[in-house]
């Protein structure tokens, strides 16, 4: 490679980390990582075998396949999230519910590390709302001339109008039914 192309990995780096904002920002992006991360426990724990030397704790129980579900819905509705921002407020109440269902069902959520994120992540998909487009920036606006600059001069009549536009009433706009017409009064 050559001395003078070193700063295109940088610039590579720089587009891909403003898409990536960008992205971020116009979804509930922390929501449903959240979601997921509290399905992972979940699904985790009831399968995982901890070795310590030449024992083996396992945490299987009964309800293995509930804790598969739960968990396998979580990081499925944190996709949905990402994905398909418009049904957030459903997944999130589908997370919230699933963390609850997952305290007896699943080890007591997954340790309650699984419950919490759960739980965390439904709160801030509910709570997520787009945010408003950015208006467009107007130009602003001259200054006004200094009130010297303003008056009259000798010859003009103090009352008149300079640049101001008056809008012109239409004579023909008589309503009869309504009793409207365009403000002109009847007496002539």
């Amino acid at each position: 490679m050559s001395p003078e192309s070193t700063g295109q990995n940088k610039h590579n780096f720089t587009a891909y980390r403003r898409e990536f904002r960008t992205w971020r920002g116009n979804r509930p992006f922390w929501a449903g990582l959240f979601t997921m991360l509290g399905g992972a426990p979940i699904a985790y724990f009831p399968y995982a075998d901890l070795r310590l030397g030449n024992m083996t704790l396992a945490m299987s129980t009964t309800a293995g396949a509930g804790s598969l579900i739960i968990g396998i819905l979580l990081i499925t509705l944190g996709l949905t999230m990402w994905f398909h921002s418009i049904v957030r407020v459903f997944a999130g109440v589908a997370a919230i519910l699933l963390a609850l269902i997952s305290l007896p069902v699943a080890n007591i959520g997954g340790f309650l590390v699984g419950f919490l994120f759960a739980l965390v992540g439904g709160a801030l998909s509910i709570s997520w709302a787009p945010g408003a487009p950015e208006a467009e920036e107007e130009a602003p606006y001259a200054d006004p001339p200094p009130l010297d600059e303003r008056r009259p001069e000798s010859g003009e009549h103090e009352s008149v109008l300079h640049g101001a536009t008056v809008p012109q009433q239409q004579v023909g706009d008589h309503d009869a039914a309504s009793g409207h017409d365009g403000g002109t009064h009847r007496a002539g």
